[in-house]
């Protein structure tokens, strides 16, 4: 493993540590690909295009896996016949707001939540994913923005 580290240029280090740091704070683990994006913009050892595409679909891949626990979730409680109805508010305000409650999927803590309630609710998958997607993906194109501004 630290041999096929060592083989990576700078560059592919940099973006699998954002896509790896984007993935796990994007599910229920903690993570900081905030930090790490930014520290990259600065560096400028990479396309900020491709630093946006990287953080934001490995984030969204997060997500959409909390989607999926979610889903599976509800499953696993119905076949039990005993499917008490989710009465978090996060649950609300997907009841509430449906698939645009999702473009707010990049909140810490409550994101996950969000993700998680849109799949026990069984909300579909794709329209899911897409607002997943553009929630995610506005967030780091502003924190891009920001730190390319101040450079």
């Amino acid at each position: 493993m630290i041999g096929f580290v060592s083989a990576l240029s700078s560059e592919e280090g940099g973006l699998l540590g954002l896509a790896i740091s984007a993935f796990l704070s994007s599910t229920l683990l903690p993570g900081g690909s905030e930090v790490l994006l930014m520290w990259l913009v600065q560096q400028g050892e990479s396309r900020l295009l491709l630093l946006l595409a990287v953080a934001s679909v490995a984030n969204t891949a997060g997500g959409f896996l909390t989607y999926w626990m979610g889903f599976w979730a509800e499953k696993g409680v119905e076949r039990l016949r005993h499917r008490p109805p989710p009465s978090s508010t996060v649950s609300h305000y997907m009841r509430r707001w449906g698939y645009p409650a999702l473009l707010l999927s990049w909140l810490p803590v409550v994101g996950d939540g969000l993700c998680f309630a849109a799949g026990w609710l069984q909300l579909r998958w794709l329209p899911s994913l897409l607002f997943i997607f553009v929630g995610k993906a506005l967030r780091y194109w502003l924190l891009i923005y920001v730190v390319d501004l101040f450079q």
